[in-house]
């Protein structure tokens, strides 16, 4: 069983509430926006971190991280990039990946809404975490927590850090 926590769109925000909510998971997914590559060193630390670039990520973060990742994380295979959509209403390039990958599990990042929804047409769960930082119109700032235990995916639960624009 892996604990996984799943963020995105820090935008270069780093606060000491994310790195005390991932403290209990075993790996960090990242869905791109990050900004600064120094908002994300203390979490990193945690444990296995996963990321993609964003739009707005420059080149210090394109040198680490990849426009897909795609990688199994106990049995279940994972699809994960910045922009790409919602069921029935993916972007051409996302659709043409999911048709090839075949993944479990399909996340995003980039609209800044937190939001799970069950694909039937691919048969995959879609998940995009919201945001954790602070720039964008999101009233309140979201990371989603959960595991995954024998191909299952289990325990999902939003994490609420408060709204956005209130910097402590």
């Amino acid at each position: 069983m892996r604990k996984i926590g799943l963020l995105s769109d820090n935008h270069s925000y780093y606060g000491e509430e994310i790195y005390q909510n991932l403290l209990d998971v075993d790996e960090i997914w990242h869905s791109g926006d990050i900004g600064n590559i120094k908002s994300i060193e203390k979490i990193k630390e945690i444990g296995v971190f996963r990321a993609v670039y964003g739009n707005i990520d420059d080149i210090s973060v394109k040198e680490y991280y990849p426009l897909n990742n795609i990688f199994f994380c106990e049995g279940v295979k994972v699809l994960m990039t910045h922009i790409g959509g919602y069921p029935g209403r993916y972007s051409p390039r996302v659709k043409d990946l999911l048709r090839i990958e075949r993944p479990d599990l399909y996340i995003c990042g980039h609209s800044h809404i937190c939001k799970v929804v069950k694909d039937k047409e691919f048969n995959i769960l879609h998940m995009n975490p919201g945001s954790y930082g602070h720039y964008g119109f999101h009233k309140i700032r979201t990371l989603l927590k959960f595991e995954i235990d024998e191909r299952k995916i289990v325990n999902l639960r939003v994490v609420e850090l408060g709204l956005r624009g209130q910097i402590k």
